[in-house]
């Protein structure tokens, strides 16, 4: 069985490797994955890896848990 590794570690996403597939997942499941300013930032710069690195070939996003992949913007916060 393979087994993903973790490429970096932030807040708010996980952000994983496995035989060239990249996992992008919003973890933020109390609030049904909504993001927020630095979910959004997060996915940027994991993005960016992404695009850098020879040995990804595809990128998965996903949701953390089983009640919503995302619920859109995180309502609780103002800026």
């Amino acid at each position: 069985m393979r087994t993903w590794d973790s490429i970096e570690i932030y807040s708010d996403i996980l952000f994983e490797f496995c035989d060239g597939v990249a996992k992008i997942t919003i973890n933020r499941p109390e609030v049904y994955n909504a993001f927020r300013p630095e979910t959004n930032m997060q996915m940027l710069e994991a993005m960016e890896v992404c695009r850098e690195r020879n040995d990804i070939d595809v990128v998965v996003l996903t949701g953390f848990g089983d009640k919503a992949f995302c619920s859109g913007g995180d309502q609780n916060v103002k800026e």
